[in-house]
Order: C-alpha cells, then sequence, then structure tokens
C-alpha cells in the first residue's frame, strides 16, 4: 500500500483479547502490520457510518414527504381497531390461501 499523505502517529491500548486478534491476522499474511490493520478497520467503521448517515436522511426525506403527501388522518381509538381488524382478517385471508 503506498504511503498516505499526511500519516501522523497514534498510540492506542488495547486489551490482551483484542491484541491477540490483531496479531494473529498479521501474522496469518491478511495484513503486513498491526497499523494496517487498524487503518482498515477505521475505514470500514467510517464507511459504515457514511451508510448510517445517508439511510437515515432518506429515512427523514421519505417520512417529510410522506406527511405531505395527503390529506390527514385523525388516529383516533377507532381508527386503530378497524385497521388492526383489517390486518388480521388480511392475514388470515392470505393464510387459508397457502394452507
Amino acid at each position: 500500500m503506498p504511503a498516505e499523505p499526511h500519516i501522523v502517529t497514534m498510540n492506542i491500548s488495547l486489551p490482551q483479547p483484542l491484541k491477540r486478534y490483531v496479531d494473529d491476522k498479521v501474522a496469518s499474511g491478511i495484513y503486513s502490520s498491526g497499523s494496517e490493520f487498524v487503518r482498515e478497520a477505521i475505514r470500514e467503521k467510517l464507511q459504515r457510518d457514511e451508510r448510517r448517515n445517508q439511510a437515515e436522511q432518506a429515512l427523514t426525506e421519505q417520512l417529510i414527504a410522506g406527511l405531505d403527501s395527503g390529506k390527514p388522518i385523525s388516529f383516533t381509538s377507532g381508527y386503530f381497531k378497524a385497521k388492526k381488524r383489517a390486518l388480521l382478517q388480511r392475514a388470515a385471508a392470505k393464510k387459508k390461501k397457502i394452507a
């Protein structure tokens, strides 16, 4: 891997089980050093965080679009009872089709 620009040193402390895990990965030849392993782990975490943030933003946009999508419905206890009844009827009908 080519040297990355502006590399700085950072010391970390690991519990013994994590240290053994890193050492085993290096010994297996998958990584050339513990530093390479840690850099990859941090990159993967950064990518997960970015994907999570993108998913959160997309969900927020979809929720806002849903709120703006039509005439509001009053959520009364009767509304929820009717919805639950309809869902149970659909599930029962679907179960009969499968059987």
